[in-house]
């Protein structure tokens, strides 16, 4: 892969630049002032409809950003990772989470380095069908002849955050009878929480490690496997032989890995191992085989659909110009507000219930991808990089934080999703709640945009002691994303759609976004410190005199 343009020696960023210090922000005025801004400045995105207009933008502004995108060639590093060229650079691969949702059959076919793509990733998609089909129908049962009736999800990183987000935003969809739990932390309460109450005999377990030797979801399979073990046995359900263990951790644990040896190593059958590919990162594989447990609780159509929603992103960001491309767009705006307004912070604010769990997905998408300080030539970056992403569903947020991001002194670019037609229509009385639910996402961008004068506080009787308290300085930017419902082809728009807009941030910064070396160094250091934690002297006094007080507390109030 070539190197890196430096965005700061484009003329783009130079003229960005310039915007930036001619800016003089009036959303109140450039309404008034500009009849058509809030159709010009929105756009469609398959089902999605994204409002840029009350961002602190103008078409000047907007002209040199997807100019900045030209001139990092973000077209080019576009179709160079859907063509399977290895832009994953310092792991040497290709980068090609866009190919689990290629239909099946899309010509021109994908071939890279001599591998039919398209064929692989449909044969291991039939499989996971097929299975999700079989748990579905009560074909599968447990090792007693009892139907499924919970699947326990254990992975970590991409192998939960995805599928436990698109499992809530799916809910609605979940087949009767099936239910679906997560366990990620290392922490023993995680496992103990979530097997509470759960019955072994119709428990499935799926494993998710590629490589089956990640430390947390290698101990907690070995935790919920001899809760499921000993359960059995305390019911009579199986007897206490290994015979029987080993018949009943085959029937009730399979696994999403492509390490077959360590998978049978484990007790589960390579039959019912699930693969993926090197050229899918964790935390965009959510449409890969990770995604096990949400086919099996929406089934094989919807997650279809889910795929469907993600490609229909894929197509419009490969084929729409820059200058109405949303997620390009949507990049190259973030860039913006880091670089040029100093903002650090971006909050993601879905009007869904539903998305609890988009920020906390988002924000390992985002910041495992772009929180880098070196390019991916080795060479250090030459501006800010990534933003913190947060948030928490509305009307929760406004009664929480929303307070700084009206008020404070810190730009927090939002942005604000919500669905037109909710899963749940419910009335209190004669009021419709999902539009009371919506009065305020739609109340919350424009009090954002436009705030309130001193001159309007004092015009409601404020005294004028309180008046600058009551104050909104407005010209707080955000993004208003819209969809018809929370289907499962929205959900995959939505993250697709937020997949492009970190890899546009990536290009203009130069980095690469798909590898993720920063979490490397506290796990090696962990396994150097855990002898100290059980007692080993030696081991301890190798650690810096901090490490060591903290873990001699540590040792002195465990009990």
């Amino acid at each position: 892969m070539s190197a890196p343009v430096d965005p700061t020696t484009t003329a783009a960023w130079q003229r960005l630049g310039e915007l930036r210090d001619q800016l003089q922000p009036d959303l109140r005025r450039w309404f008034a002032d500009d009849p058509g801004r809030a159709e010009r400045l929105a756009f469609d995105c398959a089902d999605l409809r994204v409002d840029l207009s009350k961002n602190l933008l103008s078409d000047e502004i907007l002209a040199a950003l997807v100019e900045l995108g030209e001139q990092v060639d973000l077209e080019q590093r576009r179709d160079a990772m859907l063509g399977g060229e290895r832009i994953n650079v310092t792991e040497g691969r290709a980068v090609l989470h866009s190919a689990l949702r290629r239909p099946e059959g899309l010509q021109p076919a994908l071939h890279v380095d001599g591998q039919d793509v398209d064929r692989d990733v449909h044969e291991v998609l039939a499989k996971v069908y097929a299975f999700a089909e079989r748990v579905r129908s009560g074909d599968w049962v447990g090792v007693t002849g009892k139907r499924i009736e919970t699947v326990v999800n254990i992975g970590i990183g991409g192998s939960d955050l995805g599928p436990v987000m698109i499992y809530e935003a799916l809910e609605p969809y979940v087949q009767d009878g099936l239910s679906c739990r997560f366990i990620s932390n290392i922490d023993p309460t995680d496992s103990a929480q979530k097997t509470a109450g759960l019955d072994p005999e119709t428990t499935l377990v799926i494993v998710a490690s590629k490589t089956f030797t990640t430390l947390e979801t290698l101990t907690n399979a070995r935790l919920v496997r001899a809760w499921l073990l000993d359960g059995l046995v305390a019911a009579g359900a199986i007897e206490d032989t290994e015979q029987a263990r080993t018949a009943a951790v085959a029937k009730h644990f399979v696994a999403v890995s492509t390490a077959l040896d360590k998978v049978a190593e484990f007790g589960i059958d390579p039959a019912n191992a699930f693969g993926f590919w090197d050229w899918v990162g964790g935390r965009y594989s959510v449409d890969s085989a990770i995604g096990t447990s949400v086919c099996i609780a929406i089934g094989p159509e919807r997650f279809a659909e889910l795929l469907a929603g993600f490609h229909a992103v894929d197509q419009h960001f490969a084929a729409t110009p820059l200058s109405r491309n949303v997620p390009a767009l949507m990049g190259l705006l973030n860039c913006w507000y880091v670089n040029f307004l100093d903002a650090r912070t971006h909050a993601v604010l879905p009007y869904a219930q539903q998305l609890s769990r988009f920020a906390a997905y988002l924000q390992q998408l985002t910041m495992e991808s772009n929180g880098k300080s070196v390019r991916w030539d080795g060479s250090p970056v030459t501006t800010a990089t990534g933003e913190v992403f947060w948030g928490e569903p509305g009307t929760n947020g406004q009664h929480a934080f929303y307070q700084l991001i009206h008020q404070g002194t810190q730009l927090i670019p939002a942005d604000f999703i919500a669905v037109a037609t909710p899963a749940y229509p419910l009335r209190d009385g004669d009021v419709d709640v999902h539009e009371l639910f919506l009065a305020n996402f739609f109340a919350q961008t424009k009090a954002l945009a436009f705030g309130k004068t001193a001159d309007e506080v004092r015009a409601e009787g404020t005294a004028e002691a309180m008046v600058p308290a009551r104050v909104f300085a407005g010209n707080r930017p955000t993004t208003s994303i819209m969809a018809p419902a929370l289907t499962p082809s929205v959900v995959g728009q939505l993250v697709a759609l937020y997949e492009h807009i970190t890899f546009t941030q990536g290009i203009v910064w130069g980095i690469d976004s798909f590898d993720q070396w920063g979490v490397e160094l506290g796990k090696q250091l962990a396994k150097q410190i855990e002898p100290a934690v059980a007692g080993d002297e030696a081991a301890l006094a190798a650690q810096d005199p901090s490490t060591q007080a903290l873990v001699r507390y540590y040792r002195e109030h465990r009990r």
